[in-house]
């Protein structure tokens, strides 16, 4: 089976439903995270391309202690590929 990521901000989502966003009747999303996507709305819609990419890249650098370049060069590459900014 291949890894869910979330196609907001990349996050892997794992295989319970603790980490999916939920639509607006209650389900789970099947393509958002729960910190991306929350009731049926993203959570910051307003949020550009380049804030995901410096906020993920910044999460990535201080949780799970990638050297800044490595976040950023990750985030540039992957984080424009996914569904939510695929129109951008």
């Amino acid at each position: 089976m291949q890894e869910k990521f979330c196609e907001s901000c990349g996050m892997p989502m794992g295989e319970t439903d603790e980490m999916y966003g939920t639509e607006s009747n209650g389900s789970k999303s099947l393509d958002y995270c729960k910190y991306c996507y929350e009731s049926g709305a993203f959570t910051n819609p307003n949020i550009t391309l380049n804030e995901m990419i410096e906020s993920v890249s910044a999460i990535m650098v201080k949780d799970f202690g990638f050297s800044p370049e490595d976040a950023k060069e990750q985030c540039t590459v992957g984080i424009p590929k996914l569904n939510r900014w695929k129109a951008s």
